[in-house]
């Protein structure tokens, strides 16, 4: 009887799992297939055609895969490389403290490079992949100007606190904040515009709000001091490098994929005020599956013309943390990251930089989105990355992210699931 089991069969989205087929013929040819279904209704899924050995076994950890959603030896491979039925779609956990992803698996006799209801497995099984540890709690946010949402792990702490950014659509995304928080940290998840009464659209970056949601959160009672940590992706590493140049209270900063100058909007902080460099939109390129290729429209900002706009990373006193993927389609991440590090004492930063990664490093279980539909621009938008060498770059960059913040904020307790 073939049977396919998946261990642990309830994890967190960042943990590995371990995949094994058991109870077939000697080298018989089988589909082993992973399918979900997101909260928007979306169907993703990635398959995977092997041999058994010997033994009648497949253990994706072990033998290799001949073809299908990617080839090679990978023991994460049905889930990082998971794909959306209906194009530009990007699998972003919404409901991220009230249920898991449940991700169904399944073996077929033979190659099936489509299954439909009439294709029986042979054999299916679940595994749920949670973005919240147990005990993890999730407290809306909104006190003052501030919005957003707030993961405390259990226990009375104090944990050390981590301010958490996402980029140009706005709005609110809690998964990273919520795998973060069960690694021990407190983590405000933070909105800047399209969320609940906060703007519709980003006219400034106005600081003093994100000075406010510092404060906000160090004055938690579970929250550990004096400093405290930001993650920022995109346009939420801009704002994080800012920050980090301006607030005292900011001593580890994690920066991916972002600019070390202000582009579109102005940043004004009290009195000060640092002009944007322009986006050059008529640059914008459409490629051949319709989409918008925007990195044209950014201008070199080694030009003279552009040093006002400068974030002034000279003024930072903390530690950054650059995370950069060099087949970033958004913009050039490494000449910013390499430009904000020359204003920078060479030992408060650190380079990660990898080569074929895309824009949207993310922590691994985030399967590649090199292309997607997002808020605001009438075409989807390219940010780039290669399959395996992106999911490489998410799991080696998780681990430095969590390291890093440990070593400059303290230790944090990490929780099983």
């Amino acid at each position: 009887m073939v049977e396919v089991t998946v261990t642990p069969r309830s994890s967190l989205a960042d943990r590995p799992v371990q995949v094994q087929v058991r109870g077939l013929s000697p080298s018989q040819l089988i589909t082993l297939r992973a399918s979900l279904t997101d909260e928007h209704g979306e169907c993703f899924q990635a398959r995977a055609f092997f041999r058994a050995d010997e033994a009648g076994e497949v253990d994706p950890g072990r033998h290799a895969a001949l073809g299908g959603s990617y080839t090679g030896v990978w023991p994460m491979g049905l889930f990082w490389f998971l794909q959306p039925d209906t194009l530009f779609r990007r699998l972003v956990k919404r409901d991220v403290a009230g249920s898991p992803y449940r991700v169904h698996l399944e073996v077929f006799d033979g190659l099936r490079l489509v299954t439909g209801p009439q294709d029986q497995p042979l054999a299916s099984c679940e595994a749920e992949r949670w973005y919240v540890g147990p005990g993890v709690q999730r407290v809306p946010i909104r006190e003052g100007r501030v919005r957003g949402a707030l993961f405390l792990p259990p226990g009375p702490g104090p944990f050390p606190g981590v301010i958490d950014l996402f980029g140009g659509a706005g709005g609110l995304i809690e998964f990273r904040a919520g795998l973060l928080a069960s690694r021990g940290f407190a983590v405000l998840a933070l909105a800047f515009f399209a969320y609940d009464d906060l703007p519709r659209t980003l006219t400034q970056l106005d600081l003093e709000y994100f000075e406010e949601a510092a404060e906000l959160l160090l004055q938690h009672p579970k929250v550990r001091g004096p400093g405290l940590g930001v993650v920022g992706v995109s346009k939420g590493a801009e704002v994080a490098l800012a920050m980090a140049s301006f607030l005292p209270q900011v001593v580890a900063t994690v920066w991916i994929n972002g600019t070390a100058f202000l582009h579109g909007n102005p940043l004004v902080y009290k009195d000060l005020r640092i002009p944007p460099i322009p986006y050059y939109t008529e640059r914008v390129i459409f490629t051949e599956l319709g989409a918008l290729d925007n990195s044209a429209i950014f201008a070199d900002p080694r030009d003279p013309a552009y040093s006002t706009s400068a974030i002034p990373a000279e003024k930072i006193r903390g530690k950054v943390l650059f995370v950069v993927g060099e087949a970033d389609r958004s913009f050039n991440s490494k000449l910013f990251a390499e430009l904000a590090m020359a204003r920078m004492p060479r030992e408060n930063c650190r380079l990660l930089s990898y080569p074929g990664a895309g824009h949207l490093i993310e922590p691994p279980g985030s399967p590649l989105c090199s292309i997607s539909s997002i808020r605001g621009t009438p075409r989807p938008v390219v940010w780039g990355g290669e399959a395996q060498a992106h999911a490489k770059a998410q799991e080696h960059s998780w681990q430095e992210i969590v390291q890093f913040l440990e070593l400059h904020l303290g230790p944090a307790a990490t929780m099983k699931l």
